[in-house]
């Protein structure tokens, strides 16, 4: 009886341990030819919802004033509890426009920080000289769920993040992630885009799912033994103890 509880124990074991290959990451990436950053990174792209600090500067700072956002009304701004300068941003509507004083409603969703840049550049330089314009977005923020040790959702204060920051700051996956199926959730041009990353390869480094993109959401799935476990026994520790238990109840029972 002992034997048979000892290999049923041992055969539990084997089958919740996880291979080298299903755990470690970029294991080809020796092998792969990445391709520089700055060829794949895209500006975020601007969707509704979204609010957008933008700055506006020239040799003439007098001539500046007329475009500044005091001139909105208050009802264009957005109370949040977020950072004090969300305040100071242009609320994007359903429609897809902000009210840019003197200019008037602007479409700017599907447009990217950098393009929404050059539009008001070209719009600006017929009343001022040589402006520069800075946009960026103030409620930047990335979902991660599943099998990380702190899922969430996390405001980004830089305009890029990088799908292996955003499971860092997540505080990486447990060893309950399934590595080969991280799927990412996009919503482009009103419509979902799924993509799934093998985080064993890194090949999809080169791929513009390397950077995500505002309001992302990253979901690591779980592997197969903690599929398996859930809602039953929970764990190896917790395995363990009731094969403790059997073992030792067989013990006393068939002395």
């Amino acid at each position: 009886m002992k034997k048979t509880l000892a290999l049923i124990i041992l055969a539990l074991l084997m089958a919740s341990c996880a291979s080298k290959k299903e755990v470690l990451y970029f294991q080809d990436i020796d092998d792969t030819s990445l391709i520089p950053v700055k060829e794949i990174y895209q500006h975020p792209e601007i969707q509704s919802n979204d609010i957008l600090k933008i700055d506006i500067t020239a040799l003439e700072q007098e001539a500046v004033l007329p475009f500044m956002f005091n001139k909105l009304n208050v009802g264009n701004q957005r109370s949040t509890n977020l950072q004090t300068m969300n305040l100071e941003g242009f609320l994007v509507g359903e429609d897809g426009t902000i009210n840019f004083p003197e200019l008037g409603k602007l479409k700017v969703v599907g447009k990217t920080t950098s393009e929404l840049e050059d539009f008001l550049k070209e719009k600006l330089s017929q009343s001022i000289i040589n402006p520069t314009v800075k946009v960026r977005l103030l409620n930047y923020k990335v979902t991660v769920m599943g099998e990380v040790k702190s899922p969430g959702t996390y405001t980004i204060a830089e305009e890029s993040i990088t799908l292996p920051q955003a499971i860092g700051l997540a505080g990486d996956m447990t060893i309950n992630g399934k590595r080969k199926e991280v799927l990412i959730v996009r919503q482009k041009d009103g419509e979902r885009q799924i993509k799934r990353i093998d985080f064993t390869k890194s090949d999809w480094m080169n791929s513009e799912f390397y950077f995500l993109q505002p309001n992302d959401m990253v979901y690591v799935q779980p592997n197969n033994p903690k599929v398996k476990t859930a809602g039953f026994i929970g764990s190896v520790g917790n395995l363990l103890s009731v094969a403790s238990i059997l073992l030792s109840a067989a013990v006393i029972i068939f002395r």
